[in-house]
């Protein structure tokens, strides 16, 4: 028993060393040297990235990389925003131009795989719908038939509308755009009778527009959306870094940490919390953190509850129900592994 005890101590040692030996020859090294975390995010999206008239951003994928200067840098505002355009998006990741994609992006096996990605997680569960004007009387996905659809290129959106219609043996004439606000301008001066993309979306893309009340949402869902941050293949420590800034926001919600109550929390005995605020254990350092890392995060940008709630939640203007987005603990998919 002493034997087996003592090889696991080893192992984890080792284990440690190298995980410590990548975080100093990865992309983390070159973040800190730069002095910012280069985000790729949207031109322009309601609760998930909307830059304001000085420039500054705000949203949930906004708030993801927020939390990673915070757990780098001990400061939220080390991000430099790039908006890129979703036929852009992927090869500007490619090419290093930016350390990651917080951008509303759909993770699927070909992009996970053939583009040579890798999805850190799942920080919004969504699905594709259509949004009408509402002169047209329609109120079903399934009444669509030899409708005009303004789409946005380069986007699972095309390929999910060509499944639908075919699934359900309906024509339809698609109107496509390089562009999000190119998509939805169109889409308001008529060129179109639909307009398609993330639910999520639809709800944002319409406090855009003139008169919201003349269009409306309708009911069906047509796809799994499932919508997470993205960094490339060959970097296992910063995409360690990217996962567990998001798991660490959802852990925090799940333990009741808050913005409010973070300080106060450096005090608790329960070992769980202790570890999540770093005053037991050393959970940062092989990922080239510090050991509150975790902490960092929640006092400078908060758990995953508070940025769901500020940006897209029942208190934002798009007023949107935790539905799927709901912790585990409470009906919804949101689920983290533990840090120990």
């Amino acid at each position: 028993m002493k034997k087996a005890v003592t090889s696991a101590l080893v192992l984890a040692s080792l284990a440690l060393g190298a995980g410590v030996a990548q975080a100093q020859t990865g992309l983390l090294p070159q973040i800190k040297a730069r002095g910012v975390v280069t985000c790729g995010t949207s031109p322009g999206l309601a609760g998930f990235a909307m830059p304001d008239a000085q420039g500054n951003y705000t949203g949930i994928d906004v708030d993801l990389c927020r939390a990673l200067a915070a757990a780098i840098f001990n400061d939220p505002q080390k991000v430099k925003f790039v908006p890129l355009s979703s036929k852009d998006r992927f090869t500007a990741l490619q090419a290093g131009e930016v350390d990651l994609l917080s951008r509303t992006t759909t993770w699927t096996l070909s992009r996970d795989t053939a583009l040579g990605l890798n999805f850190a997680g799942i920080n919004y569960f969504d699905g594709q719908g259509f949004m009408v004007h509402k002169k047209l009387g329609i109120d079903s996905a399934l009444k669509l038939a030899g409708a005009s659809v303004c789409v946005a290129q380069g986007t699972t959106t095309e390929l999910n509308l060509a499944d639908f219609f075919r699934a359900n043996k309906m024509k339809y004439e698609v109107v496509a755009f390089s562009s999000g606000d190119e998509t939805i301008k169109a889409y308001e001066s008529g060129r179109c009778d639909a307009f398609t993309t993330d639910s999520s979306g639809l709800y944002a893309e319409r406090l855009k527009l003139q008169v919201p009340t003349d269009h409306i949402v309708l009911p069906e869902i047509i796809s799994k959306e499932p919508l997470g941050p993205v960094v490339r293949h060959g970097d296992d420590n910063w995409l360690d870094i990217v996962k567990w800034t998001h798991n660490a926001m959802l852990n925090a919600e799940e333990l009741g940490i808050t913005k409010a109550n973070v300080d106060e929390m450096l005090k608790s005995e329960n070992p769980e919390i202790k570890r999540f605020v770093g005053t037991e254990g050393k959970f940062g350092e092989p990922m080239g953190l510090s050991n509150d890392w975790a902490y960092r995060i929640v006092k400078l940008v908060g758990n995953y509850g508070e940025v769901f709630e500020k940006n897209v939640g029942t208190g934002s203007p798009l007023k949107i129900a935790r539905g799927l987005n709901a912790l585990w603990t409470k009906g919804g998919l949101q689920y983290a592994p533990p840090i120990r």
